[in-house]
C-alpha cells in the first residue's frame, strides 16, 4: 500500500510540473552561486548572485538571459556577468540541461573581459505549482584564458514559473 501511495503522489507531482514547461510561459530565477572549484590563480573565496529570466518558446524549450555578480577573494576581484542561454527540460524527471554564452567583466587591478561557454545540469524540485528549488552544477569554459578563467561549480536558487 505504501508503494502505491508513493507512486500516486509522484505521478501527481509530475503532472503538475509538466504544465509549467508549456509554450508561452515565463520564468524567473534568483541563485546563490560561487560554491565552486576555480582554477583562477590566487582565488580563495567566491560569492555570487545571479538573476535569470526566460520564455518558453516551445514545449520544454526555454530561451533566456542571465545577469550576475561575483566577488572573488584573494585577488579582490569584482566580476559582472551578462549571458544568454537555451534550456531543455526533461519534464518527467525534473532534470534540465542548459547551455549558453557568458560575458564577464573583471575589475581587479586592471580590467579584463572574458567570454565563456557555460553548460549546466540542474534539477527542479517543485514546492508548489509556481515555485521551485533548483540546485545545479555548472562549468565555465573560458575562451580567453582557459587555465585561469575556467571553473566548475554548484549553485542553488529559487525558480518562479508563470
Amino acid at each position: 500500500m505504501r508503494k502505491f501511495v508513493m507512486a500516486l503522489v509522484l505521478g501527481l507531482v509530475s503532472l503538475s510540473a509538466s504544465a509549467q514547461f508549456e509554450a508561452g510561459k515565463t520564468y524567473g530565477n534568483m541563485s546563490l552561486t560561487g560554491l565552486d572549484m576555480s582554477y583562477m590563480k590566487g582565488s580563495e573565496f567566491h560569492f555570487g548572485l545571479q538573476g535569470q529570466g526566460g520564455y518558453f518558446f516551445q514545449q520544454d524549450w526555454m530561451v533566456g538571459g542571465k545577469l550576475g555578480y561575483d566577488y572573488v577573494g584573494g585577488i579582490s576581484s569584482h566580476v559582472f556577468d551578462l549571458g544568454a542561454n537555451v534550456r531543455y527540460y526533461f519534464e518527467n524527471s525534473g532534470i534540465y540541461l542548459d547551455g549558453g554564452l557568458l560575458y564577464q567583466h573583471f575589475k581587479a587591478g586592471g580590467k579584463e573581459n572574458w567570454l565563456s561557454i557555460v553548460p549546466e545540469v540542474g534539477y527542479c524540485f517543485f514546492l508548489n505549482q509556481h515555485v521551485t528549488i533548483e540546485p545545479a552544477i555548472y562549468c565555465h569554459l573560458c575562451l580567453n584564458d582557459f587555465d585561469n578563467g575556467s571553473k566548475v561549480g554548484l549553485k542553488v536558487g529559487f525558480g518562479f514559473y508563470f
